[in-house]
């Protein structure tokens, strides 16, 4: 056969879009954008968006809730027509603020986390809420989440003797848990729905195989006893730490993993931050 006749039967075809960061598995290929960038596409292509946003920080302060995650959307069968569309990836939160936001072109924007609440105070709303605060005497409320993006926050929990201790960060999967004597409520669990695109992406967090994106922040735990803060989210969620108090240091919370939209886990001493966000694309190979 004639060189020209072997390179026709070969069945030959051109990736129509670029940007970011290219995985591929046996049926998809995959553009990853952890950070603003552009996406282009060089002639109409059917793709699948997934949009997280930034996961919401915990502040410096007792009893603090943790952060909630960011908000997470995913838009299907969508026609990408020549041309290029503006990515926009979320940072987590700091200290005291919320995630900022994520959005692909003119998407509906996927709202950040709430930042964790300080004391006694309640969460902050977001993509999904950050956990309230503890004190004595009074319940303080999580944040709630934007409609189809997450969950609320957990409440604080309040108590005499200053064993209140803050509610967990709100997840895409679930709410985040209610704060106990003590103990930091637990954040939300992330969304396992887009596990596939995690492992052919290496992006996410994985446990047992499977891959979670955006969840919620543990609370801090009470003091002038040991205390235990909450655990994160799968889905990046930082745990939440316990305060100090007099020779007692107590543990520090863990910020929000990057590019997964965890929350931060809820601290005493020092503040914690939200994990950054992500925009993947998917379409067929």
């Amino acid at each position: 056969m004639p060189i020209l006749g072997i390179i026709a039967s070969q069945n030959y075809v051109r990736d129509t879009l670029s940007g970011g960061t290219k995985y591929s598995d046996n049926t998809y290929n995959y553009r990853v954008f952890t950070g603003n960038g552009t996406l282009t596409a060089s002639a109409t292509t059917t793709a699948d968006i997934l949009v997280v946003a930034g996961g919401g920080g915990a502040p410096a302060s007792y009893y603090t809730g943790g952060g909630g995650a960011g908000g997470l959307l995913a838009f299907t069968n969508e026609s990408l027509t020549t041309g290029d569309y503006s990515i926009t990836v979320g940072a987590g939160g700091s200290a005291s603020t919320n995630g900022n936001d994520s959005q692909f072109a003119s998407k509906t924007l996927v709202k950040g986390g709430g930042k964790g609440a300080a004391g006694e105070t309640a969460g902050s709303n977001g993509g999904s809420g950050g956990g309230g605060g503890g004190g004595e005497g009074v319940t303080f409320s999580g944040g709630t989440a934007q409609s189809g993006q997450g969950n609320a926050g957990g409440s604080g929990f309040n108590q005499f003797e200053n064993n209140g201790s803050g509610g967990g960060g709100g997840g895409a999967g679930a709410v985040g848990g209610n704060g106990a004597s003590r103990l930091g409520g637990n954040g939300g669990v992330g969304s396992s729905s887009y596990s596939s695109w995690g492992s052919a992406t290496s992006t996410g967090q994985s446990s047992g195989g499977t891959f979670y994106y955006a969840g919620g922040g543990g609370g801090t735990g009470g003091f002038q006893q040991t205390g235990t803060g909450g655990s994160g989210g799968l889905g990046g969620g930082g745990a939440g730490g316990f305060a100090p108090n007099g020779g007692t240091p107590g543990t520090q919370g863990v910020a929000g993993t990057a590019n997964t939209g965890g929350g931060a886990g809820g601290n005493a001493a020092s503040p914690s931050t939200g994990g950054s966000g992500i925009i993947i694309v998917r379409y067929l190979k």
